[in-house]
């Protein structure tokens, strides 16, 4: 039984990490999450800007909680097509430029997806100092295997053209997975896990798959708004620094060290009550969990928590190496213990 829900969740994963779903372009990642949930929710919709809601109508007097997972990954906008073919573009999200040279690239064309990979000029006629620099965004192009402006735009090209890194899912053994998107469709996964997993319960929880996050928290900020919730929670897969020449106090977060609770980021001081209520519940049911210890990033609950007179939040992520690149590595053992920490605290956080 164990085997079959640890392949049921990969399953999953592998459905998301696999999709197209940049910023503002999330609906293959809601339509699979429908997929998933819509049988186990009491409602579901999609509201305006393309976020979706799966409710589930607990008892009475019990407080609502929203879990909120956002759906777009960093991805990539055409903004000018060469006379000789080449795109130049802009990042959706943060994406820093030292990891984009030569790595592929999936567009969504007009005519259907087109597939690439980001070049500059070969090393063989830079100069010494442009060979040991980062080579800045505005120096580097996609190339699509086009002749010219008119056949690159024949292929599907044109300005607004939008992309992700093509990497396929992979288990690469030992419980780990390589993937793109883990943040956040690891998140997405504990989402969907846990509010199946909480079927038959007497609870009242919404969940969200929020679009935007990457540019700026913007979905999640106009669900809550509507939600109302008494709870707020984000789901995340959030950065992991246990590499090799990272000083110890700057090891954010490890592999295989359980799931990441936040205590503060750049958008949000997590309430007390989420706080303790996470610990309370990791320690009580034996969930291995860890301290996000570098405050940087920001998650769907820095909107959440400021929403009409505030709404108690916090955030509960999946370790991750390598997030905002091309691909990030995770081990089974944090996705699924993110979901049980998930549910234990909606369960403890209703009867409060």
């Amino acid at each position: 039984m164990r085997v079959t829900t640890v392949l049921k969740e990969i399953e999953l994963l592998k459905k998301l990490s696999n999709a197209f779903g940049p910023s503002g372009n999330e609906e293959d990642v809601a339509e699979i999450l429908k997929t998933e949930l819509e049988e186990y929710a009491d409602e579901t919709r999609v509201d305006k800007l393309g976020n979706i809601f799966f409710y589930h109508n607990g008892k009475e007097g019990y407080p609502k909680v929203m879990l909120s997972a956002h759906m777009d990954e960093v991805g990539f906008i055409v903004t000018f097509i060469e006379e000789n073919g080449f795109l130049r573009f802009e990042t959706l999200g943060g994406i820093t430029n030292n990891i984009m040279l030569g790595q592929r690239v999936l567009l969504k064309g007009e005519k259907g997806y087109l597939k690439g990979i980001i070049g500059t000029k070969p090393p063989h006629i830079m100069t010494l100092e442009e060979q040991n620099k980062v080579i800045p965004k505005e120096d580097l192009f996609i190339d699509i295997g086009a002749d010219n402006f008119n056949q690159a735009q024949e292929k599907g090209a044109e300005v607004g053209t939008i992309g992700v890194f093509d990497v396929e899912f992979t288990d690469i053994g030992d419980g780990y997975f390589r993937g793109k998107a883990f943040d956040d469709r690891a998140g997405c996964t504990v989402l969907a896990e846990a509010f199946k997993s909480m079927k038959d319960s007497p609870y009242n929880i919404v969940a969200v798959g929020s679009v935007q996050e990457e540019l700026g928290l913007r979905g999640a900020r106009t669900a809550a708004w509507q939600v109302d919730p008494d709870y707020g929670l984000a789901l995340e897969g959030t950065f992991v620094a246990d590499v090799p020449n990272t000083r110890p106090d700057r090891v954010s977060s490890k592999i295989k060290g359980g799931p990441v609770i936040t205590i503060l980021d750049k958008t949000v001081f997590t309430h007390p009550v989420i706080l303790k209520t996470l610990i309370k519940v990791g320690r009580e049911e034996a969930i291995p969990f860890q301290f996000k210890k570098v405050p940087m990033g920001r998650t769907d609950a820095g909107a959440i928590h400021l929403t009409k007179a505030g709404v108690p939040s916090g955030t509960v992520a999946v370790p991750c190496r390598y997030i905002h690149g091309p691909a990030s590595i995770m081990h089974i053992d944090d996705l699924r213990n993110a979901i049980k920490l998930v549910t234990e605290f909606v369960k403890a956080i209703s009867v409060k």
